[in-house]
């Protein structure tokens, strides 16, 4: 058994037993003088929720870095999304009669107590285990001009770990020009490197237009293979180990590709439409005081209109108009088609409404009336559309689905100021589109509270 399933194996184990012992003891020290009592099968249903909620937050991810501040905070907002699931199913579904209905102070509690205790043996395995793997690299194959590339991309989504960059013919292994990039080398040397040991190797990552691949190569790839070596094509790399599918991929037949169960399946689409429409009516009346208290707030700074409403592009390419709290001074909307740091035109009000992101609650408007989604592409606006759709092949791909109130590429890249920018976040969306589910939209709910709670936007 490898060093990451041993650690995947020990936390579910230790998942268990933590939700026994806690559960236990809460309940015990809540009744001392009585006779002690073990609590056993009624806390199946607590450890299914707290497994679940942490597998949406990548809890159990052999890539995921448990000592971070974000995996903490995530950690915590998912253990209480366990919780309140506890205490729903417990009080809400399970007929009277059920062992935990005895105390909703026990199940509160517990959870509670689980933050520390779940998070400080995941950051003794998570050290034990980098420890015990050493510093293992990845290995890109390709030529120079993708090579180069791959590099900058691993540094814009802040990649630490070391990259060795290969080449097929030894005459091109050399280093770029810049005093940065990556010393080039041929591949034949460190696939001798690796069979022999001297090399660890956490995968290798080949660039699909690699046809010049010698057939002993070949074999010597496909022996390290079933040696156990991961070994992807460049598009397979950033789907697992990003989460994204890269714009270079993207053809006129991408869409024929696998996948995209939410644009070809109705029942996908009408079951998240069902739970747009119910998470919708819910929200607008639990947010009603906070939007209206956001209107007065903006009103009264400077007496203008309290919302603020756009043209935006929706499903299908339909256009609709967007409804937000306004954050910005009332300008000509031919200016800066951007956001800024530190933009002017953003009001004292306005800047706590965007970190918040209570300026969005309006949207669920239009989700209830079919325009948006709670979960999708961003909904840009109509202006910047067109501008996009002339620069960045394919990028009508992200119109097969409703924008979103919140999305994959909202969650995981910074807010887009530039052409760039908008790429990157394209090939979120794009792997969002081909790869949705319902654990998709469950993982990036729990990590918009997250960016909601740490004001991560702009």
């Amino acid at each position: 058994m490898t060093t990451l399933r041993k650690s995947l194996l020990a936390l579910l184990v230790l998942d268990l037993l933590a939700v026994v012992a806690v559960f236990n003891l809460v309940s015990y020290l809540r009744n001392i003088g009585a006779e002690p009592h073990f609590i056993t099968t009624p806390l199946v249903a607590p450890f299914l929720a707290l497994l679940a909620a942490i597998h949406l937050i990548d809890g159990y991810r052999a890539r995921t870095d448990m000592m971070s501040l974000d995996y903490t905070s995530l950690h915590t907002i998912a253990l209480f999304s366990a919780m309140v699931s506890t205490l729903l199913l417990t009080y809400v579904v399970i007929p009277t009669g059920y062992e935990l209905q005895s105390s909703r102070g026990v199940i509160a509690l517990s959870y509670l107590l689980l933050v520390p205790v779940t998070l400080s043996y995941r950051r003794l395995i998570y050290r034990r285990t980098i420890n015990a793997l050493g510093t293992r690299s990845l290995v890109y194959l390709g030529d120079r001009e993708s090579c180069l590339s791959f590099q900058q991309q691993y540094r814009q989504v802040g990649a630490t770990q070391p990259v060795i960059y290969c080449v097929v013919s030894e005459a091109s292994a050399a280093p770029f020009q810049g005093v940065d990039d990556p010393t080039l080398r041929p591949f034949a040397q460190i696939l001798d490197d690796i069979q022999q040991g001297r090399l660890a190797v956490e995968a290798l990552v080949l660039r699909e237009s690699n046809r010049e691949l010698a057939p002993d190569m070949v074999a010597r790839l496909v022996r390290l293979y079933f040696d156990g070596l991961p070994t992807y094509t460049l598009e397979l790399f950033h789907q697992v180990y990003w989460r994204k599918i890269p714009i270079y991929r993207l053809n006129q037949t991408w869409l024929f590709q696998e996948g995209f169960q939410i644009a070809r399946e109705p029942v996908f689409e009408r079951l998240k439409r069902i739970g747009d429409i119910g998470f919708a009516i819910v929200g607008l009346i639990l947010t009603s005081p906070i939007v209206l208290a956001g209107a007065a707030a903006v009103w009264l700074e400077d007496r203008g209109p309290a919302f603020f409403t756009q043209a935006r592009i929706g499903r299908n390419h339909v256009p609709f108009r967007l409804y937000k709290l306004r954050t910005m001074r009332i300008t000509d909307e031919s200016g800066q088609l951007y956001t800024q740091p530190g933009d002017a035109r953003i009001t004292r009000v306005g800047r706590f409404l965007r970190l918040s992101r209570c300026d969005e609650l309006p949207q669920l408007w239009n989700v209830l009336r079919g325009e948006m989604s709670l979960i999708g592409p961003r909904a840009e606006w109509d202006r910047l559309v067109e501008e996009y759709e002339r620069q960045i092949p394919c990028y009508f791909f992200r119109h097969l689905v409703r924008p979103g109130i919140t999305g994959w590429a909202q969650v995981n890249y910074p807010y887009g100021a530039n052409l760039e920018d908008t790429i990157r976040k394209l090939e979120y969306d794009l792997y969002y589109i081909r790869h949705f589910s319902f654990t998709l939209d469950a993982s990036i709910i729990l990590k918009t509270i997250h960016v909601m709670i740490f004001g991560k936007g702009r």
